[in-house]
């Protein structure tokens, strides 16, 4: 798939630039706490007229304790009845956003995330999954996936999951070493891991990922290696193998780590040649950027027929669904408006209490933005951009449009990057380690550089 060693590392080191994940275009810097309320009023009105086909987000802010390179919004704590409480709040958001979407919608998609959704007690899984399926029309085929925390779940706690409708589940494992994972906080034995994928699959929730990072303390390509072996031997569908960011002024906790421990920038790097080199060797294909899947995976076939697309989960086997996002934090994706809700729990509580959605941040698209939109997630998900497809949805012509775009991409072109030929602009095998650098030749806002944001690098 790749060049040799050598010339794609010295690419890596070319294009390793600051810039988004492009889990939605435009991105989250962009909201303003500053909008218009008859605005988002009206479309959420507006919403709530049509039948459209749904994907729900549910944020669960608690973890039992602090994992130091991680920079989740959470709430660290140990006591349980919080979840109580929390789910009080649920429920008082859930009949608010009832209001705002057709009752026939179907929903289509779940995804529980956090924090720690399983800081929740079995009995308050169940409690969650009444007032889901109370509150929504859930289709029969629903893609149901929850993170899991593999050191905070119990039997119960799965057998609620599959009570409610689970079918898929993302465990964090991050590193399998030991060092690492004192390192890092976060002790985890293999064991722990391998016992709860047992009990999934025992429970009927077959579908499984894992979630890796390299980059971390005492880290190194050999001790990296064995991580994937020890991964690989309990045959999840998926893998998310993500580059480390540091960014402990963003992220306090990361202050904890040791920066002496971290890997040199070349063992980084040999570690992500290892993984996109060895993971294809175990049956796993590269979908693009972190993102790993067996040919058979829902993944894999959506890459395939055209049906991949990015939200702020990742990628996603769902085109064109409206994403609403309940709890603290949550970030809703519709085709007009993004909105996010208020990050401080104690004011989401209080907005509830006032009986109002607790929306903090709101962006409403333009034209221009959805034409950026459809190009950047066109390059993310698809890897190709036909001019004809794009001039039959959009009535313009891509090469007159985005002539100084594609006078960008000819140093990426003559690195073997990209392909610009006479029908359409095409990401190569190596290109698609760059997808996040191709994106940022279409990004509007930074080319404007109205905010100064610190970006994970893109390699």
């Amino acid at each position: 798939m790749m060049k040799n060693k050598i010339e794609t590392l010295e690419l890596i080191k070319k294009y390793t630039v600051s810039g988004p994940r492009y889990t939605s275009y435009p991105t989250a810097v962009q909201f303003t706490d500053s909008f218009d309320d008859a605005l988002l009023k009206r479309s959420l009105d507006e919403r709530s007229q049509k039948i459209i086909p749904l994907s729900l987000y549910f944020h669960i802010p608690f973890c039992f304790s602090l994992c130091w390179y991680c920079g989740c919004t959470k709430i660290i704590t140990r006591d349980k009845n919080r979840g109580d409480v929390y789910l009080d709040y649920l429920e008082k958001e859930i009949k608010l956003v009832q209001k705002t979407i057709h009752q026939k919608s179907p929903v289509k998609q779940i995804h529980f995330g956090g924090g720690t959704p399983t800081f929740l007690t079995p009995v308050q899984l169940q409690r969650l999954g009444k007032l889901i399926h109370s509150g929504f029309s859930v289709h029969e085929n629903v893609e149901f996936s929850v993170e899991i925390d593999p050191r905070r779940v119990e039997e119960d706690h799965i057998k609620a999951l599959r009570e409610m409708g689970c079918n898929r589940a993302s465990l964090g494992v991050q590193d399998t070493n030991e060092a690492v994972q004192e390192a890092i906080h976060r002790i985890q034995p293999f064991h722990q891991t391998k016992t709860v994928t047992e009990l999934l699959r025992k429970h009927g929730i077959k579908d499984i990922n894992f979630d890796l990072i390299y980059g971390l303390p005492k880290q190194s390509s050999s001790t990296f290696y064995k991580t994937i072996d020890d991964v690989v031997s309990l045959n999840p569908d998926r893998f998310a193998v993500y580059s480390y960011a540091h960014l402990p002024s963003m992220m306090p906790a990361q202050k904890l780590l040791n920066e002496n421990d971290f890997p040199s920038t070349h063992e980084k790097l040999s570690m992500m040649m290892m993984t996109i080199e060895r993971l294809p060797e175990l049956g796993y294909e590269f979908i693009g950027m972190d993102h790993f899947a067996k040919k058979e995976d829902e993944l894999s076939r959506a890459l395939e027929n055209g049906t991949l697309q990015r939200n702020f989960q990742g990628y996603s086997t769902h085109a064109k669904l409206e994403m609403i996002a309940l709890g603290m934090s949550g970030i809703s994706q519709g085709d007009n408006l993004y909105y996010q809700n208020e990050k401080d729990l104690a004011r989401y509580y209080a907005m509830l209490d006032d009986g109002k959605l607790p929306i903090k941040k709101v962006l409403s698209l333009s034209a221009e933005d959805k034409l950026r939109r459809t190009i950047i997630m066109q390059i993310m998900c698809k890897a190709t951009i036909n001019y004809d497809d794009f001039a039959a949805e959009t009535g313009l012509n891509f090469k007159e449009l985005f002539s100084d775009e594609l006078e960008m991409l000819k140093p990426m072109e003559a690195d073997g990057l990209v392909l610009l030929l006479k029908d359409r602009l095409f990401i190569t095998n190596p290109g698609r380690l760059f997808l996040r650098n191709i994106a940022m030749v279409f990004d509007e806002y930074l080319k404007k550089k109205t905010n100064r944001v610190s970006y994970s690098s893109t390699v």
